[in-house]
């Protein structure tokens, strides 16, 4: 009998040690604080990403003037050329025999127009006979000039300091009048162009001053940033109404020479941002596509509210509508709490809450 006592005792105090245990969880659980914070207004800059095409200042192809064989490559594929510097050479007998003709009609012609001339001084022939003579003398002049550029253009001279692209034809070709040589390009700068929403684009004419420089970053195909910055200098004219885009171009030195042609890469354009209203992205949560926060309100009770995010900064979204700088946002425990919870919190100040993330911003 007496052990049982002793069992039943036990019992009943392990019954209300875990009883005591129990409630003493459910207090500390009620107690939990909280962190919370406010939007912060300040200046910064978001980033802004796009796929872009790299093409040389000058980027031409060079063809053939005259009919004829190929008789001299002087130059080599990838090799830097100097303006005026002789390229490729078409076999210019034929020119120099019809330059030759040409020549010697306008000596013919220049002798005949002596003797008229003599004659008309001295009343023998009519004015009208020297006039004609001027005029076949003028019309051989013409000719030999036209012969003369069939000749010239049996050379072809780099128009620009530039690197000639890959060989479309091989000495001793023949070549038809406008065939496609090669390819030649002025690489000592670049355009870059890139494509820009609508929506970006205005948000861009709205923050940028139309005589202030924007400076634009490219990052190349090896995930590397190219040396040098470049900067927006033109807008195309319209949008494209097929993407709803505009283009831009950006102009970058290339004094190493690493950028050619037809490379790609993507366009990091930073744009200011003034009295911009920033909070935690880890202080929001998403509910069908839509971002909210927890706000505190008097009665420390947690009520949920749609936001607005016009831009994204790593870690930190920039709001357009929904909240104010006097409001207190959840900032740490989203899934600790429900709608109308009332919580014990401890406020962190804003710019204390946003250099915890490592925030970019000026």
């Amino acid at each position: 009998m007496k052990n049982q006592i002793f069992m039943l005792l036990g019992l009943c105090a392990s019954l209300w040690i875990s009883s005591c245990s129990s409630h003493e969880e459910e207090h500390q659980e009620a107690e939990t604080t909280f962190q919370v914070t406010s939007p912060l207004t300040m200046d910064t800059l978001i980033t802004k990403d796009y796929v872009s095409q790299i093409n040389s200042i000058q980027h031409i192809e060079l063809r053939a003037q005259e009919r004829g064989y190929l008789q001299k490559i002087y130059v080599d594929e990838g090799q830097l050329v100097k303006k005026g510097q002789l390229m490729f050479k078409i076999m210019p007998k034929l020119y120099e025999a019809e330059q030759q003709s040409a020549k010697a009609e306008v000596e013919f012609a220049e002798i005949e127009y002596q003797n008229t001339k003599t004659l008309a001084d001295r009343n023998i022939v009519a004015p009208n006979e020297l006039a004609m003579a001027k005029a076949k003398l003028s019309k051989a002049q013409a000719e030999l000039a036209l012969a003369e550029v069939h000749l010239q253009f049996t050379e072809i001279r780099a128009p620009f300091d530039g690197i000639i692209g890959r060989f479309r034809v091989r000495e001793g070709s023949l070549l038809e009048e406008g065939e496609l040589l090669s390819e030649f390009s002025d690489n000592s700068k670049m355009w870059v162009y890139y494509n820009v929403p609508e929506a970006e684009y205005l948000e861009y004419k709205s923050e940028v001053k139309s005589d202030e420089d924007v400076i634009v970053h490219l990052l190349m195909a090896n995930n590397k940033y190219f040396a040098h910055q470049g900067i927006v200098e033109t807008i195309e004219a319209d949008f494209n109404n097929e993407t709803g885009n505009i283009a831009f171009r950006a102009t970058f030195p290339n004094p190493e020479g690493l950028l050619r042609h037809g490379e790609t890469g993507n366009i990091e354009m930073r744009i200011p941002l003034k009295n911009a209203l920033l909070i935690p992205q880890k202080a929001t949560f998403e509910v069908l596509d839509k971002k909210y926060v927890f706000v505190v309100d008097s009665e420390n009770r947690v009520r949920s509210r749609e936001i607005s995010i016009a831009a994204e900064i790593p870690h930190i979204y920039v709001v357009a509508a929904g909240l104010e700088t006097t409001d207190k946002i959840l900032l740490e425990g989203l899934r600790l709490v429900r709608e109308n919870d009332e919580i014990h919190f401890d406020f962190v100040q804003p710019k204390t809450a946003l250099s915890q993330l490592g925030l970019y911003a000026e």
